[in-house]
């Protein structure tokens, strides 16, 4: 089911305009470097991205600001399918 969750969740991030998301070695979460969106959103970086997100599309995650790594954003997939499903349709309506 994982192994399900993480490959949908890669490929849809991949999808999205501006996201660049390696695939993930064995954990439950994604790294995606999302700084080419900063600019059409008029951020700053990870933690305002992420902020903006929880605030406009009701979606949590953690900043790569908190990892050292400010152009990145960490997703979970430790969720059902459904819920990860709606989470992107969210994350994509952000970006746009």
């Amino acid at each position: 089911e994982f192994q399900r969750r993480v490959r949908n969740l890669h490929q849809r991030l991949n999808d999205i305009d501006g996201f660049v998301c390696p695939e993930p070695e064995g954990a439950i979460f994604v790294f995606p470097d999302v700084s080419a969106t900063y600019r059409r959103l008029d951020v700053s970086g990870s933690v305002e991205w992420a902020t903006r997100l929880l605030g406009e599309a009701h979606v949590a995650l953690v900043p790569g600001a908190a990892f050292g790594a400010d152009k990145c954003v960490r997703f979970s997939f430790a969720t059902s399918m459904s819920q990860l499903e709606e989470g992107l349709d969210r994350v994509a309506r952000f970006v746009k």
